[in-house]
């Protein structure tokens, strides 16, 4: 070895070191960035603040049916879906470290990405990762157990460090963390991987969980703050949630063990109650996921939510323009005081900002952000901003505080 190369590795191990310290003691934070945000590669400026709401419910719908089709197996999947994810990241993989967008999603469980050699891979408009150029990346064998639990696009899984960008400027890398090296996506454009938060043993949340706490969080702007801002994603003593109001709930483990599962006990309507289940044990029977718009629920309680929102809402019904949403309203004026609505997981009640349950699908006309859905309920980003969302894997809780996620 040169004393070049070697001067540099010993550079790149006391940076690793100093910024893995750093995590343990102080937790960090990264930019959430969301995909319609001007500050994202994947922005569209020809489409208006309405056609990206439009197009994140529909993808809501997409990823719901991946969901389904994957609940019908026993293998835990992590697909790698472009249409599925609504915020992204920044951050590293590679000795020395090699930048991608990565989309956020707590509904799969891995860090994958497109790599070299790529011959069947989509366009990608940013450089591709070469492992060859890396000198921390080491295939794992498929005949591995882990391996064998992470059924995905077509690539290698392997170990590699990854860089987290902290919002303080100091970059938090992880040794030695399980990733995804795909040679044959399905993604397009300037996004490059996904970065997969659920419970599986390849997520980074699992592999981390020491050196985190086994806590991330996060606070998402509201879809109609059309500011530069961007929403954080925090870990270890950064994510946690304390102080007046806030409300906890218990994860439950079902299978596949990837989700997120909750117990949703009901809604409430100003004093209405909407119950989710009339049975007892029905515990884990909503998905909690950061990477779906909208909620779904089930077609029962979804009508009699529905019918609980029009007792109390005064305006002129219309069809929603774009035939996605089935309770929309004609509005004259920005004013209107929408009906205050909580959802009542068990031991938690969380009261829900009327921006994010009545949204304005074009000039003059608002929609109730809720839809009828067989294929499995979920609690989407939508219904979760203007909140502080912390999950705790180590306790077994997801935690919720009103919080204006604008301030932060």
């Amino acid at each position: 070895m040169s004393k070049h190369s070697f001067l540099t590795l010993l550079f790149f191990s006391l940076y690793f070191i100093i910024s893995f310290s750093h995590a343990l003691n102080n937790g960090f934070s990264v930019e959430l960035i969301h995909r319609d945000s001007p500050k994202s590669p994947l922005y569209q400026p020809t489409q208006n603040k309405y056609q990206h709401l439009v197009n994140s419910a529909r993808r809501s719908i997409n990823r719901a049916n991946h969901f389904y089709k994957n609940s019908l197996t026993n293998t835990p999947q992590s697909d790698v879906i472009h249409e599925s994810g609504e915020y992204l990241m920044t951050y590293s993989v590679g000795t020395p470290p090699f930048n991608i967008y990565g989309i956020i999603d707590t509904g799969s469980d891995i860090v994958w990405l497109q790599c070299e050699p790529c011959e069947q891979c989509y366009n990608q408009t940013t450089p591709i990762f070469n492992p060859s150029k890396s000198s921390s990346y080491k295939n794992i064998p498929c005949s591995s157990d882990l391996c064998q639990s992470v059924r995905s696009s077509s690539g290698d899984l392997s170990i590699e460090t990854l860089t987290l960008d902290s919002t303080t400027g100091h970059s938090v890398a992880f040794p030695k963390t399980t990733i995804g090296c795909g040679h044959q996506g399905t993604f397009h454009g300037a996004a490059s991987g996904i970065v997969g938060l659920g419970l599986g043993a390849a997520s980074p949340t699992t592999q981390l969980k020491s050196s985190i706490g086994g806590k991330f969080s996060y606070c998402l702007l509201p879809y109609s703050d059309e500011s530069n801002r961007t929403s954080k994603l925090n870990f270890g003593e950064a994510a946690v949630v304390s102080g007046d109001g806030v409300s906890s709930t218990p994860l439950v483990k079902k299978d596949p063990p990837i989700f997120y599962y909750l117990t949703l006990e009901a809604f409430s309507v100003e004093n209405d109650r909407v119950l989710f289940s009339e049975g007892s044990g029905d515990e884990g029977n909503i998905i909690i996921d950061s990477g779906t718009t909208l909620t779904l629920l089930p077609d029962y309680v979804y009508t009699n939510l529905e019918s609980a929102v029009v007792e109390k809402v005064k305006l002129d019904r219309v069809d929603d323009p774009n035939q996605i949403f089935s309770l929309c309203y004609s509005i004259t004026s920005d004013d209107y005081d929408f009906p205050l609505i909580k959802a009542h997981f068990k031991g938690a009640d969380v009261q829900l900002h009327s921006t994010s349950t009545f949204v304005k699908v074009a000039d003059g006309i608002v929609c109730f952000a809720f839809q009828s859905s067989e294929i499995g309920p979920i609690f989407g980003n939508l219904a979760q901003q203007n909140l502080l969302v912390g999950y705790d894997i180590q306790q077994n809780i997801v935690s919720f505080k009103a919080t204006d996620c604008t301030k932060l």
